[in-house]
């Protein structure tokens, strides 16, 4: 039984992003993806949120995000395909707060380039606003990361501070489900990498499951994942998938090209019981490659030649590969001196990453940059730069030497004003907040300044604005889903857009702030001298408890002990009534050392090989005894009289005569480690200290401010293709060749989807079980099947004919059930010749009828297995009988096969064709080569005869 549910991206929705979808197979949950959104949308007082109370705001999201919750801790595995923000982007949060701890398995480029992602939004939105947690705890928060945040309020574009606080106030739910850097590191730690056809057979509640990651294209690592299941069969999760080759990536494996130059589904992902894959782009058609980048190029080469600049929006770790090899070739070839850079915060780790994964890359670039000539020869090695990194493979490839890393605006204009030329790629590509939306606001009141889209933008984000007021603009042959490629595009009015930042607190502000700050820390700084004092006193008082409930004194030891007892009381006895004495002190601090205890028993001699103890015999009153009164009613304070010191003393032994001190054994463990601690060891962990003190300095105190910007646009606006996906007519002739038997279709439109359908009703072998499920709706696909557990007997055993197939034999049996006493489970023995059993299940004795014979059942055979027509080709080929395929599953055998045949020699052809699930036609005359091809049908066939 396999179950399918949409948690997010679903067929025939509005918002096809982010994808998460859960998969039961039997009794094993298998969450697929799992994306997050842009978590700052575009006018969000109006289309994103909607006002369901006065106060509460629910978002887009709230419902993925919420299923997604429920479901996380019943969750059995996690695969990723893609390591964007659409596919892995919420990991990290559901694994730290939802309890999505259950093994999950991608590619080694997957799990880098998502954690780069990843960590590049949370930085990105954790320095921009106050993202509050839902489930916040008090667990390594220091003072310092409290006392940053303040809270402000916006009035008329204005930031005004609401009221400065030196605690972080109650988080209330902003609904955005934004991890934090450690969150992002601890999560993709702990996922599983594999490689491609790699066959991973799990274990615990999966057992039986195998997983093998296939190459989908798209971006680097990006998976097509195969699940065998020995109930369900075979199960093609393909989503996002790009049949193309590019700069940095060969296409999917899905289509291999043979030997003849056609092109073919690769067999091991042929045939899948049910097919999991998208259908965003059905009805788009991509111009190509030649035609986007000479757009591409000429407008960017336009531009800067006219002193203007460029702002391309481009992801943090995917799709800007693409991207950065393009500019890197075209600056070469064309010797430009124009500056490119890169806004990112991470994309020199990306690339470092990128540079260790070159086995992972593919297209042209580990041909056209590592010195191999195009005839395949090794040529040349180019000039190696100045750095040391060069001796890797990966820097000749990807050294990208005209581009410059910037980590922040401010960084850029430092390096570079704002009336140079220069190509910028800033993240992220939605425009949502970040880089890219600080650097838009100055650079589209620019005249002539282009901003270059290359992907659409989720919905509701400012990209996907543009894009449509782009897409609006242009004639209908040339809008971007026609195979042709639009003209720029003049913007102009005016677009409000919602500023968010960080800024230091300074003034009365600041001010206000260290106060109460030091109002606070002097509070807590009483509040734990109380408890300290509270918790000696407490320690005191069991400490007495202790002495006196579970001491007991040998009868060897009384006499040594009252002595001892009355030698202490003769020397304290002026001591003990004095304010301050030893009766007001802690017992810690009225223990003696041993050398002042002998001299104190000055008459008494210690043999030093017999163990010695501090004793102290200070008389400890529970409760306030200061206020103790005495029976008798006396005026003022009543007098405290001294008693007799005896404490009865047990001593703790076990069974060997002693009493381990475990605590003894803890400090000789700790001795002994820093004894083993080199000197070398200390002086590194210090100097290590030092520089992490130095590299993470203490931020000062700040508070987030919102404004509302007005901007002029000025600009020229440009929309280029480059987002590295199948088009519609590769959709529509991938997916049959595949021919799975069933399809589930997810990630697309209502229109997208319709058309996917569409193209799969008009082809006869095609299945009909295609289902397209709402978010949040369940299918259930196959029927439940229930496993019993059964032994045969050997009689039953030595009457069964076995047929060979594949790597099985198989047999038919039939026999009746019995149940022995002295075994759990039931037998399967032959049934007696005698008797019939009918359907009732009751023995009926048949009477005997003048002149007629008893029935006899007809023996059946069944034929298991699937004909392939290209493995009948391979094995008429070997018994010397010619085949081809001439059209959708029809296979001509014998003298019509070969070219140039006659007439009469149709006479000795047969043709073999596949009408249906389970049917095969023969149609031909009587000949050897009919029986031929009618026995490699058989062999090809496992026959079960009752």
């Amino acid at each position: 039984m396999i179950t399918f549910t949409p948690l997010s991206g679903a067929a025939r929705s509005t918002r096809t992003v982010p994808l998460a979808y859960l998969l039961k197979v039997d009794d094993v949950q298998i969450l697929l993806d799992c994306g997050s959104p842009d978590w700052c949308p575009e006018n969000a007082s109006s289309s994103a949120v909607k006002e369901e109370d006065l106060e509460e705001k629910t978002y887009h999201w709230e419902q993925y995000c919420q299923a997604l919750k429920e479901h996380a801790p019943n969750i059995d595995l996690v695969l990723l395909s893609h390591g964007d923000l659409q596919h892995s982007g919420l990991y990290p949060y559901a694994y730290a707060h939802w309890g999505l701890k259950a093994p999950t398995y991608t590619t080694l480029p997957v799990q880098a380039m998502a954690r780069i992602a990843a960590t590049e939004d949370v930085e990105g939105l954790r320095e921009e606003q106050d993202v509050g947690d839902d489930e916040p705890t008090n667990d390594n928060v220091s003072d310092e990361t409290i006392s940053t945040f303040v809270e402000t309020e916006v009035v008329d574009g204005e930031s005004k501070p609401s009221e400065v606080s030196a605690t972080r106030p109650a988080k209330k739910k902003t609904g955005k489900y934004v991890a934090t850097v450690q969150q992002v590191h601890d999560a993709f730690d702990s996922v599983n990498v594999l490689r491609y056809s790699q066959p991973c057979h799990l274990q615990g509640k999966c057992q039986g499951l195998t997983i093998i990651p296939f190459n989908a294209g798209h971006t680097l690592g990006g998976t097509i994942w195969k699940i065998r299941s020995p109930t369900a069969g075979t199960l093609l999760y393909a989503v996002d998938m790009n049949h193309m080759r590019e700069r940095h990536l060969d296409g999917t494996v899905l289509m291999r090209q043979a030997s003849g130059g056609s092109s073919g589904v690769f067999e091991s992902l042929q045939r899948p019981d049910l097919l999991i894959t998208d259908a965003d782009r059905t009805n788009v058609t991509t111009a190509t490659r030649k035609d986007r980048d000479a757009v591409l190029l000429d407008c960017i080469t336009s531009a800067l030649s006219s002193h203007n600049s460029v702002l391309m929006p481009c992801d943090a770790s995917t799709r800007v590969l693409e991207i950065l090899v393009l500019l890197d070739q075209h600056w070469s070839y064309s010797r430009l001196k124009y500056p490119i850079c890169l806004l990112s915060r991470t994309g020199r780790e990306m690339l470092t990453f990128v540079r260790s994964m070159m086995e992972w890359l593919g297209g042209t670039i580990s041909k056209e940059d590592v010195g191999v000539d195009n005839d395949g020869k090794s040529g040349k090695k180019r000039r190696r730069d100045d750095d040391n990194e060069d001796e890797a493979l990966g820097a000749f490839a990807l050294r990208f030497k005209h581009l410059e890393f910037f980590s922040s605006p401010a960084a850029l204009l430092e390096s570079y004003s704002s009336k140079e030329a220069k190509l910028i790629l800033a993240v992220p590509a939605s425009l949502s907040h970040g880089p890219s939306r600080m650097i838009f606001s100055e650079f589209a009141e620019t005249p002539d300044n282009v901003v270059l889209l290359t992907g659409r933008g989720e919905e509701g984000t400012l990209a996907r604005n543009l894009f449509e007021r782009w897409n609006n603009s242009q004639r209908e042959e040339t809008k971007w889903d026609k195979g042709k490629i639009g003209s720029n595009v003049m913007l102009d009015g005016s677009l409000l857009l919602q500023m968010n930042s960080k800024v230091p607190l300074q003034g009365e502000e600041l001010e206000e702030y260290l106060r109460k700050e030091r109002e606070e820390k002097e509070k807590q700084i009483a509040e734990k001298a109380a408890m300290e004092r509270n918790q000696r006193l407490l320690e005191a008082d069991e400490a007495e408890d202790e002495v006196t409930d579970d001491s007991d004194s040998d009868d060897d030891d009384d006499d040594e002990d009252e002595v001892e007892r009355a030698l202490d009381d003769d020397n304290k006895m002026d001591t003990s009534e004095e304010p301050g004495g030893p009766t007001d002190e802690p017992k810690s601090r009225r223990k003696k050392s041993k050398r002042d205890v002998d001299a104190d028993w000055g008459g008494i001699d210690n043999d030093d090989s017999l163990p010695k103890q501090v004793i102290s015999f200070d008389i400890y009153l529970k409760g306030n005894v200061s206020k103790a009164v005495s029976f008798f009613k006396t005026e003022g304070q009543t007098q405290r009289f001294r008693m007799f010191p005896y404490v009865e003393k047990k001593r703790r032994v076990d069974e060997y005569g002693e009493t381990v001190d475990i605590g003894m054994w803890l400090r000789k463990g700790k001795a002994l480690e820093e004894d083993t601690e080199s000197e070398e060891m200390k002086e590194l962990k210090r100097q290590k200290a030092e520089e992490d003190a130095k590299i993470a300095p203490q931020e000062p105190p700040s508070k987030f401010v919102t404004t509302e910007k007005d901007v002029q646009l000025a600009c020229r606006l440009l929309f280029v293709d480059l987002e590295g996906l199948n088009n519609g007519r590769a959709v529509k002739s991938i997916v049959p060749q595949i021919n799975p038997r069933k399809m589930i279709i997810v990630h697309a439109s209502t229109p997208a989807t319709d058309a996917l359908i569409e193209s799969c009703s008009g082809i006869r072998t095609m299945t009909k079980d295609i289902f397209s499920p709402p978010t949040n709706e369940s299918i259930q696909i196959g029927q439940q099947t229930n496993a019993f557990s059964i032994s045969l007997t050997d009689e039953l055993l030595a009457s069964v004919k076995m047929s060979r197939f594949e790597d099985n034999e198989v047999g038919f049996v039939t026999g009746r059930i019995a149940n022995l006493a002295s075994s759990t489970v039931p037998i399967l023995e032959p049934a007696s010749a005698s008797s019939v059993v009918n359907t009732s299940g009751r023995k009926a004795i048949k009477g005997h009828v003048l002149c007629s014979r008893p029935p006899v059942t007809l023996p059946q055979s069944t034929m298991i297995g699937e004909l392939k027509l290209t493995a009948l080709k391979a094995r008429l080929a070997k018994v010397g009988v010619q085949a081809e395929l001439i059209g959708e599953g029809v296979l001509i055998c014998g003298a019509a096969a070969k070219r140039g045949s006659s007439a009469d020699s149709l006479e000795d052809s047969v043709s073999v064709k596949k009408t249906g699930r389970g049917r095969v036609e023969l149609e031909g005359a009587v000949s050897d080569v009919y029986y031929i091809v009618r026995k490699e049908i058989y062999n090809l066939h496992a026959l079960v005869a009752a």
